[in-house]
């Protein structure tokens, strides 16, 4: 996938649902994982023409694992002129070590998200920007259905009361199969992922579900996903009332 068109999807979604606004201060959260580094890409090329003017400051939230390198990410942000804070933590210790979970990763995106939230406000943003792709959304859909009996995904803008932000998801017009090419060929700086649950977890399953479907169905992920956008889930707004 080119640029041209990352910017473009990521537009769309932000004018569908009206994510950003002039004068918006947006919080990156990056990972250094693909995804996080893409969207940093689109939101850095919209910022030079997008007619609501917006700035973002990129936030890292380090969980502690030993080894996690994230000088290359630094030196792109740096490029694009791009603030970037670090955020120290000790998540991996307390989820691994003291607490010894064996299933973390509900836990671990509470505690991150609670220190993104937080970075963000010390930094004067209103607004954080997650790297939630399409795939994302039918999978968090699948998760709910098969293991909480609902029919359920996470909606492109929330605005959080307690904290007076808004998340927004630009990407989520986005394949994550688009996100791998746009890697590839604009060889972004991936830090590999230190967590010891990552490819183990109910995710990485229903992931694996879904892609078992395409060969014999080649439309089924893109179904679930306009399923989604037109299942009136609650807190996830409509389209045409944008």
């Amino acid at each position: 996938m080119k640029l041209q068109r990352l910017l473009s999807l990521t537009r769309q979604a932000i004018d569908d649902y009206e994510l950003i606004e002039d004068g918006d201060r947006i919080a990156v959260g990056i990972s250094g994982g693909k995804d996080s580094l893409t969207l940093l890409y689109a939101l850095h090329g919209l910022m030079q023409f997008y007619p609501k003017k917006f700035q973002i400051h990129a936030i890292t939230v380090d969980l502690g694992f030993e080894g996690f390198d994230l000088s290359a990410v630094k030196t792109l942000c740096e490029r694009f002129s791009v603030p970037y804070t670090i955020i120290s933590t000790d998540i991996g210790k307390i989820l691994f070590g003291v607490r010894k979970e064996t299933n973390p990763c509900a836990l671990c995106a509470k505690l991150r998200k609670g220190a993104l939230n937080k970075a963000a406000q010390d930094c004067g943003c209103n607004k954080v920007a997650y790297a939630h792709h399409k795939d994302d959304v039918v999978e968090t859909m699948l998760l709910s259905l098969l293991y909480e009996g609902r029919f359920y995904s996470f909606s492109p803008r929330t605005y959080l009361d307690r904290t007076g932000l808004t998340v927004i998801r630009p990407m989520i017009y986005v394949d994550e199969s688009d996100i791998v090419g746009f890697r590839n060929k604009y060889q972004l700086p991936v830090c590999k992922n230190p967590c010891p649950s990552d490819g183990y977890t109910k995710r990485e399953y229903v992931k694996k579900l879904t892609n078992s479907l395409l060969p014999d169905n080649h439309d089924a992920k893109n179904n679930m996903f306009h399923a989604i956008v037109n299942g009136r889930i609650p807190g996830w707004p409509d389209v045409s009332d944008s």
